[in-house]
């Protein structure tokens, strides 16, 4: 989308090519074919340093850059990384600054689309070959049995791992704002998520030293029982375009503190903020071959990265569908899966709840991120009696929230992620109405000025029945769907009626109303008078097709570990079994 408002003042006729939504123009060009009166344009408008002109100049007719081709391996900043032997140099470009021309809208939207040429073949196709993911995987098998780094010490990984927590601080408002461009969230909340993220690597630095196992000392004087918990090796971390940095923060820094190495692959729409903490990771001195970033599309690369044999463990965070291929994927060789997968959050209110702050909760529940979250209060269980009061309570606040320009400090919703995101958000709310659904507010695009269409209104869904699409499916967008109960146990059954269970909340002023609920709904996170809490210190996954396994807390890491039994005979003790 960027470079489409770029290309407006370039001379037509001529196939151009560059990867945007990343931070930087990277190696994965496989087209950069700028001529004269290009460069005289880049030159007049100072969008690139002096230094990446000459480049360009020397490069332009080369059609690759280096041997670089689209997917290749990329550990960006230094040419630090071995690649079956040979080190290769990262050409790294300066960024094409993406507020250029004035701050185009689709930036904040869709600044992560590829440009296509006049024959509507994409330039550029990231991953389109196997070699370089089978590179990386190569790179962090040979890391983690050489053991510079799996047999490291917890204080050196915990050493480690805090100095890049305090670049990240450094570089905050760095990350924050090439977050925003690629995925337009707001950039307050793209802020304190980078702040957020720093906090969950100094977290995983602390578990880094207090690694330990067991021992049994009461098996006779002959022997001694140890229990170890080691790496498990290779891992393979893939990411989702909506919280990129957290949701790698998430998960790499507690395979690094377990003494793992990893590939990671970022989404293609928002991969930017995870190739800047790769350079970030070289900054603080991470020993090579450790991290592997590698850029591209689910097929090949995140294929590549579920089901070859060196890699040890897969972990995911996206949508059940994807979870369920990645699973199969990975079965072949039987290796570990964690998954982080789709949510259809509940939240129950009862009558004696405290109104006001339930509908704050919601508002914040199904606005934030454009409710693009997995952990999104898409639905509200209400009961009968104060369904009308609290819709009528949700309804005024939500005209209140500021949707708009993601980079203006008081938005608090910005754009969709893509127009066929957009699109599909729109037929679920549409579907609803036709299915006998009613419209209490929104139920369309929203047309920010200067910004264009690609935000959607702040929509409430109310008289949805159980059966509707909208009450089962994630719709992942700024809808909550409003169903209404009497009793208790049937707010329990209307809660777990879903395919998913990744979180739930209970709204009451009644203790006990609120731990019968906790006890008896099938979620992996509840939360009682609040929504969307969330500390490092606690897990974080769902149950049933929200996932398996566990982030965050010392469950976290124990994902990332394998546990090893060691029998020790103590003296000649054991006794002849041949006679």
């Amino acid at each position: 989308a960027v470079f489409e408002v770029f290309a407006r003042h370039l001379p037509p006729g001529r196939r151009y090519g560059v990867v945007a939504g990343t931070a930087r123009l990277l190696d994965a060009i496989a087209e950069f074919c700028f001529g004269p009166q290009e460069l005289s344009f880049l030159k007049a408008n100072a969008i690139v340093s002096s230094e990446t002109l000459d480049w360009l100049e020397a490069y332009r007719f080369s059609g690759t850059i280096r041997g670089y081709a689209e997917g290749d391996l990329y550990f960006p900043g230094s040419p630090i990384l071995s690649v079956e032997g040979e080190f290769q140099e990262a050409v790294v470009l300066e960024t094409l600054i993406l507020s250029v021309l004035n701050y185009d809208t689709a930036v904040a939207s869709a600044a992560s689309r590829m440009v296509q040429a006049a024959d509507s073949r994409p330039l550029i196709e990231m991953g389109a070959r196997r070699a370089s993911e089978r590179s990386a995987v190569a790179a962090a098998r040979a890391a983690f049995d050489i053991g510079a780094w799996s047999r490291t010490s917890g204080k050196d990984r915990a050493t480690l791992l805090l100095r890049v927590a305090d670049l990240i601080d450094r570089d905050r408002a760095a990350i924050a704002r090439q977050e925003v461009l690629e995925s337009g969230k707001p950039i307050t909340q793209a802020m304190a998520e980078i702040e957020g993220a720093a906090d969950i690597w100094r977290y995983a630095a602390a578990l880094a030293r207090t690694l330990h196992g067991d021992s049994h000392n009461s098996l006779g004087p002959d022997m001694l029982g140890l229990v170890l918990k080691e790496p498990i090796g290779v891992v393979s971390l893939i990411t989702p375009w909506n919280f990129p940095f957290l949701i790698i923060s998430q998960k790499l820094p507690f395979a690094l503190a377990a003494g793992c190495t990893a590939g990671v692959k970022p989404s293609e729409l928002t991969p930017g903020t995870t190739v800047m903490l790769g350079k970030l990771l070289a900054e603080a001195g991470l020993h090579d071959g450790v991290v592997n970033i590698v850029l591209g599309y689910g097929e090949p690369v995140g294929a590549v990265l579920s089901s070859d044999p060196r890699v040890d463990m897969v972990s995911f965070t996206g949508s059940t569908a994807v979870g369920k291929r990645i699973s199969a994927a990975a079965s072949a060789t039987l290796k570990k899966v964690s998954l982080e997968l789709g949510g259809k959050n509940p939240q129950v209110i009862f009558p004696d709840a405290d109104l006001d702050q339930a509908a704050d909760a919601i508002a914040f529940g199904v606005y934030f991120n454009a409710g693009e979250c997995c952990n999104a209060g898409s639905r509200i269980i209400v009961h009968e009696s104060v369904a009308a009061a609290l819709v009528e309570k949700i309804t005024v606040l939500s005209r209140r929230v500021p949707f708009g320009d993601p980079l203006d400090p008081r938005t608090q919703v910005g754009a969709i992620i893509s127009p066929e995101h957009l699109a599909k958000i729109d037929a679920y709310v549409r579907g609803a109405v036709a299915a006998g659904a009613r419209l209490a507010l929104g139920g369309a695009a929203l047309d920010v000025g200067g910004l264009g269409a690609q935000f959607y209104q702040p929509t409430i869904v109310t008289d949805v029945r159980p059966e509707m699409e909208i009450a089962r499916e994630e719709v992942f967008g700024p809808v909550l769907s409003v169903l209404t109960f009497r009793t208790a146990d049937e707010a329990i059954q209307l809660a777990n009626d879903a395919a998913y269970g990744l979180s739930a909340g209970v709204w009451s002023s009644d203790l006990s109303t609120c731990l019968d609920f906790m006890r008896r709904v099938r979620a992996g996170t509840v939360w009682t008078n609040t929504w969307m809490d969330g500390f490092a210190e606690l897990p974080f996954g769902g149950f049933k097709q929200s996932g398996q396994g566990r982030e965050l807390g010392r469950y976290g890491l124990e994902e990332f570990l394998e546990i090893k039994t060691v029998q020790m005979r103590i003296g000649q003790t054991r006794g002849a079994w041949v006679a």
